[in-house]
């Protein structure tokens, strides 16, 4: 199996192969886990290659630009996953009550439905690019009850393929610009853990600092470069 597939997909395999087994132990049918004893495969980071600013808003641009009646939706989409750092299937379930212009929060509820790890609720907060993007989405549908979700396309892979090819820069995918709302917030000088919680990630930033922790780095080298005992 290892030959044909990815280490990712490989490892996802072999942990299913184990639930399943615990299941049959779970019920005394075995007694032990045969496939306790298969190695994971070694999965090579994914190197990430993500817009600059003036990049992405030229990114945005095109996606609103496109000739498909849901290309305002798309780029409206690209805008919240990029100011939250929401996973595909957690933006599909927020709802105007879970924007708390007042607290500026977005609360983000784990469920079966929305595919959140965990079960678990958090909140993220809302910069200054979303409040702006969710009060012109309010504003253009004032009418809409607390019930009613605010994105109206689950995903628009097509539209971003076929921008990022025409804007000229590599292409992403909806969990890419994950990354980019956490790299842009390590970058602007927000500490890993928090930004961890933010993410919605259970391990203590144990996860972020692995995918992450070379912009901690670049960062702490470029703040250093403002210390000095020379006087003014």
């Amino acid at each position: 199996y290892s030959n044909h597939y990815s280490a990712t997909r490989y490892n996802g395999a072999l942990g299913v192969l184990r639930a399943i087994f615990n299941v049959a132990i779970t019920s005394g049918t075995l007694y032990r886990n045969p496939a306790i004893g298969i190695k994971r495969a070694k999965a090579r980071p994914k190197q990430l290659t993500l817009p600059e600013t003036k990049q992405f808003e030229r990114f945005v641009a095109e996606l609103e630009a496109g000739a498909s009646r849901n290309s305002q939706n798309c780029a409206d989409l690209v805008c919240f996953l990029a100011y939250g750092g929401f996973r595909k299937s957690e933006a599909a379930g927020i709802t105007w009550a879970d924007c708390d212009f007042e607290k500026g929060e977005i609360l983000v509820r784990g469920d079966a439905e929305t595919g959140t790890k965990n079960w678990s609720i958090r909140r993220v907060p809302m910069i200054p690019e979303m409040v702006k993007l969710l009060q012109r989405l309010r504003s253009g549908r004032p009418d809409e009850p607390a019930e009613s979700r605010l994105m109206r396309v689950r995903e628009c892979q097509k539209a971003m393929d076929r921008a990022a090819k025409v804007v000229g820069m590599a292409r992403i995918t909806h969990h890419d610009l994950r990354h980019l709302f956490a790299t842009l917030c390590i970058e602007s000088g927000v500490d890993i853990p928090t930004v961890s919680r933010w993410l919605g990630h259970k391990d203590g930033g144990a996860l972020a600092m692995r995918v992450y922790g070379h912009l901690r780095d670049q960062h702490s080298v470029a703040m250093a470069q403002r210390v000095t005992f020379a006087k003014n």
